[in-house]
């Protein structure tokens, strides 16, 4: 499964950004998917997923940030809203078929990593 981010960029503080991982061509395994970031100097870190009971945010996003998707268009997307600058990071789409959603060995796919920077 090959996973295409996209989306990222320069936002202010407070703005709004919308992030999309796409994943070409047909795919028969239900996969569950989700972002991670990493910002420099830092491990990456959980952001957002999609379990079978729903979906899950890390405390630090929670109430900003919105995980969605369109299975038509194999695609999850990040809304991000009300951004600050220590949500500057690569940010990461990933896939799984099972395991925690939060621990980043559990996947087997992932994205390319797009960059969000958040100006203050």
């Amino acid at each position: 499964v090959q996973l295409q981010a996209s989306g990222g960029g320069l936002v202010q503080a407070g703005g709004s950004l919308g992030l999309s991982c796409a994943a070409p061509g047909r795919t028969y395994t239900p996969y569950l998917l989700a972002w991670f970031r990493q910002a420099p100097g830092k491990e990456r870190e959980f952001v957002a997923a999609f379990s079978w009971a729903g979906t899950h945010y890390t405390d630090f996003v929670k109430g900003r940030f919105t995980i969605s998707r369109d299975n038509a268009k194999n695609t999850v997307y990040l809304q991000m809203n009300s951004p600050n600058p220590e949500d500057t990071a690569v940010y990461y789409c990933a896939a799984r078929i099972g395991g925690s959603y939060d621990k980043a060995d559990t996947y087997m796919y992932w994205g390319q990593g797009t960059q969000v920077t958040v100006s203050s």
